[in-house]
């Protein structure tokens, strides 16, 4: 009966699985997918007045031609030729070279439609790049640059991203199975089912992308893979374990696996549950690119989590005992953990837990150092790994031109303040030009080009002036382009922040006091797992800012960081507190219980921990800095928790409180007095 179960329960996750994957519909797609922009932010409301403008359903390509030596005659008449060509080819008017002072570069604009899709956008910047770059004198180079060229820029960089980070991630998870259960075919179960899981996710992920119209991309979709990979691994890892133990006390395997479900379902769940809560929390995030962040993740732990416990179970108990081969857990045979390395490591901190305490505690907030000095914020030329053609062309043409030539900011305002506000915008300390533009009954455009480098700090430093300029001259005036838009984006990241962590903070004491029943521990849980997080942030910016190079961290990289460590990292005091909790039961023994918990689940929880880092940094095969930041800090924050806050500090608290750990649950009273 129980084979049968197993096989009938198998078949259909996997029959279920297939149909998901073969019938849900293609994502919704487009530009926006990665931006941190709230639609009620000033640069979103700008755009939105300047739409009404005749040409406003353009944005310009800017085709920078740059030579070493001044740009000759017979240059400037190729390029013009080159601007004919491009007019015939997408049917519209390109403007004249415009060339530099020292004649090295010329300028041209193309306007290229907004509102397109993503496979549209690229077609049309291939376009450009192809016929600008045909039959130029030689000396002479094409680059393309501009908002269409860098949103083309960043989905080519994604091309084949997914399959990358599939190959990646699946050959780190099964490399550290392998090192964890030492044999030659356990590690393929756990795998597969996880990786189909993560199949299923991301088609799930597709398929509310499509019907609620949310955006996704190569950075959503990367996240929510390693999530479910990094998350539905550890919860396998926990439920192998278990199952390995039980089987040492039951003949039958079935009977072994009801009971290890029935051991792991609170830590998993409760864990998991935490996860999904935090992760949701981000819906109420101003920026889009976080909530969807939050959509897409818990939507991949909710898979991992009906994989791990619904579909790993069945397929663990149909081959037998001889999966685990060369080491077969037998009937009778006593579990080695508990005499094992965690077990010492357990003694030895309980021991002298002052001191233990004092030095990792001394040691995680001098890491958390770091923090104070944390800059947040990069510049467009510093979101990718690798340089593409459009913010290379931009350097050219800020060596060229002013800086801000290529990124324009536009001010909305109305024809009868448009002369004070061009007045007022040419005041500005940073302003190189201010022009009126198009017009209508209802907005005006003024166009400013700014001297500092696009989405710098000297630029947003320079938006914030030239509104306060503005709205003297104007208070009904809106402010956009690309450098207000990242100042709104820094913005809203900031005020995420403060939202979010305290909700994020909330969902987790709340959760461990629900699975604890403990004031005391849930408290200093949640203390602890905080401390780890900036320890690693801390770090994370050292490394970013010292060794590497990067001036800041992306705006989402701190609040991102927050919830998957906070989520996550608390799942290892949890693993670790229900097991001491299930011993305190049993014995009344606060110190012997963690003892015990540590020695039972230090090995699991350790590979969990290993593997969870080792997933995150996979997330560095994906080209952008945002990624490869997010995944050096959670990696070090997990493994602070793993090794520090887990192993050295958990224990160390519950020897200094002794049963008071679990006030006020009965287990903190004495137990003649329950």
């Amino acid at each position: 009966m129980g084979r049968r179960r197993s096989l009938t329960v198998l078949l259909i996750g996997l029959i279920t699985a297939g149909a998901i994957m073969a019938f849900a519909p293609d994502p919704t797609t487009g530009s926006e997918a990665g931006s941190n922009l709230p639609d009620d932010a000033e640069s979103a409301l700008a755009e939105e007045a300047l739409a009404q403008l005749p040409d406003a359903g353009d944005a310009p390509a800017f085709v920078v031609y740059s030579s070493d030596d001044p740009l000759s005659e017979q240059d400037l008449s190729a390029i013009v030729e080159r601007g004919d060509d491009l007019e015939r080819e997408l049917d519209v008017e390109v403007s004249p070279p415009i060339p530099s002072s020292d004649g090295t570069v010329a300028l041209q604009a193309v306007p290229v439609p907004t509102g397109l899709s993503s496979a549209d956008n690229d077609a049309i910047v291939a376009t450009i790049r192809d016929t600008a770059s045909t039959d130029l004198p030689e000396g002479v180079t094409a680059q393309v640059t501009g908002a269409p060229a860098v949103f083309a820029d960043l989905g080519a960089v994604f091309e084949g991203a997914d399959t990358r980070l599939l190959i990646a991630t699946a050959s780190v998870v099964a490399a550290l199975l392998i090192i964890t259960y030492r044999s030659p075919w356990l590690w393929i179960v756990p795998l597969s089912v996880i990786g189909i899981g993560d199949r299923v996710a991301a088609k799930v992920v597709d398929s509310f992308s499509a019907w609620f119209d949310f955006p996704v991309d190569g950075s959503t979709t990367g996240i929510t893979s390693v999530l479910v990979f990094g998350a539905g691994t550890n919860y396998a890892l926990l439920l192998i374990a278990r199952y390995r133990e039980e089987l040492r006390r039951h003949e039958a395997r079935h009977e072994a696996m009801r009971h290890a479900v029935g051991a792991a379902s609170p830590a998993i769940l409760s864990s998991s549950g935490t996860v999904v809560l935090g992760l949701l929390a981000l819906l109420v995030a101003d920026s889009p690119f976080v909530s969807r962040i939050g959509m897409s993740g818990a939507i991949g732990i909710v898979v991992a989590v009906l994989f791990a416990l619904v579909v790993l179970p069945a397929a663990m108990t149909l081959p037998g005992r001889w999966l685990f081969w060369p080491f077969v857990p037998r009937h009778g045979d006593d579990d080695p953990s508990r005499q094992g390395w965690w077990y010492r490591v357990g003694r030895t901190v309980t021991a002298r837990p002052w001191p233990v305490l004092v030095v990792s505690l001394t040691l995680l907030i001098a890491m958390a150092a770091g923090v104070l000095s944390l800059r947040t914020g990069l510049g467009q030329d510093e979101q990718f790994l690798d340089t593409p053609e459009s913010i290379t062309a931009q350097k050219t043409l800020s060596a060229a031109f002013p800086a801000g030539t290529s990124s324009p900011t536009r001010i909305a305002t109305s024809e009868d303040t448009v002369d004070a506000v061009v007045s007022a915008a040419q005041a500005t300390p940073g302003v190189e030009s201010a022009t009126a533009g198009q017009s209508t009954d209802e907005v005006t455009e003024v166009t400013v080009i700014i001297e500092a480098e696009p989405e710098s700090d000297e630029a947003i430093d320079d938006i914030r002036a030239l509104r306060s300029a503005v709205h003297d001259a104007d208070p009904d005036a809106l402010v956009g382009g690309p450098d207000a838009q990242a100042l709104d984006e820094r913005t809203a990241a900031s005020h995420d922040r403060v939202l979010i962590i305290p909700i994020v903070l909330v969902i987790v004491l709340a959760m461990l006091l629900i699975v604890l029943r403990s004031i005391v521990a849930a408290v200093l849980l949640s203390v602890s797992t905080v401390l780890s997080y900036l320890s690693a942030l801390g770090v994370g910016w050292w490394l970013f800012d010292g060794v590497i190079g990067w001036s800041a961290t992306d705006v989402s990289t701190p609040l991102l960081a927050f919830i998957f460590l906070v989520a996550l990292g608390v799942d290892y005091n949890i693993f670790l507190t229900v097991r001491a909790r299930e011993e305190m039961r049993a014995t009344g023994d606060a110190t012997g219980s963690i003892v015990t918990a540590l020695a039972v689940t230090g090995g699991v929880i350790t590979s969990a921990g290993i593997l969870l880092a080792a997933v995150f940094t996979v997330l560095g095969v994906l080209p952008l800095v945002l990624l490869a930041q997010l995944g050096v800090i959670v990696s070090l924050g997990v493994l602070l928790d793993t090794v520090v806050v887990r192993s050295i500090v958990t224990p160390a608290l519950v020897r200094l409180c002794g049963r008071h750990f679990w006030w006020p649950s009965a287990l903190s009273r004495p137990r003649h007095a329950r």
